[in-house]
């Protein structure tokens, strides 16, 4: 009799370990959309704006104080691709409407297709760091051996903080998941 009593409290058990790592799964795979939501509507991980913003027409620029922006880049490993800002820091004015750019290469005999991420430090700064007009809106192609020169156009808003001094605008350049055929 305890023999069968034991088979049953494992049976059972098997079947509450199979329950959890289903619902753990479940969760797992949520948490990536939940998380993409917290951050837009926070703006918690540096997230900026992933569509272009009108410029305004009477933008007043902070004469009084400057802000560093700070230009970085990455490409994940192994998608062949050289990527650099065409300077590492600027002064700017928030308010003012600035202009600069980054360099992509394709060091690969291959046909890339990719977007660029972009992420903002310290986060808090997200929200005031507007782009007009960037790469980072829509997937990218380059040829083997393509270089091309991309425009970020921004504005750092004049409500931002005055404790922040520098914001380090990052982009990661991540291969494009490929279509099903």
């Amino acid at each position: 009799m305890q023999a069968t009593e034991q088979k049953s409290a494992n049976r059972k058990m098997a079947w509450q370990l199979v329950l959890v790592v289903v619902f753990f799964s479940g969760f797992g795979f949520a948490l990536v959309p939940l998380y993409d939501v917290i951050c837009r509507l926070t703006g918690l991980n540096g997230r900026t704006n992933t569509m272009a913003l009108e410029q305004s027409k009477n933008t007043q620029i902070d004469t009084t104080r400057w802000v560093n922006v700070e230009f970085l880049s990455h490409a994940m490993p192994g998608v062949g691709l050289d990527m650099k800002a065409e300077q590492f820091t600027m002064r700017v004015r928030p308010g003012e409407v600035i202009h600069t750019s980054y360099t992509v290469k394709n060091k690969m005999n291959k046909v890339f297709v990719g977007q660029a991420v972009p992420s903002l430090t310290p986060a808090v700064a997200a929200p005031y760091f507007q782009k007009i007009e960037c790469f980072c809106f829509s997937q990218q192609t380059f040829q083997p051996g393509e270089e091309r020169t991309m425009p970020v156009v921004f504005v750092v808003n004049p409500e931002m903080s005055r404790d922040l001094g520098t914001v380090t605008l990052s982009y990661t350049f991540f291969e494009a998941p490929k279509a099903p055929v």
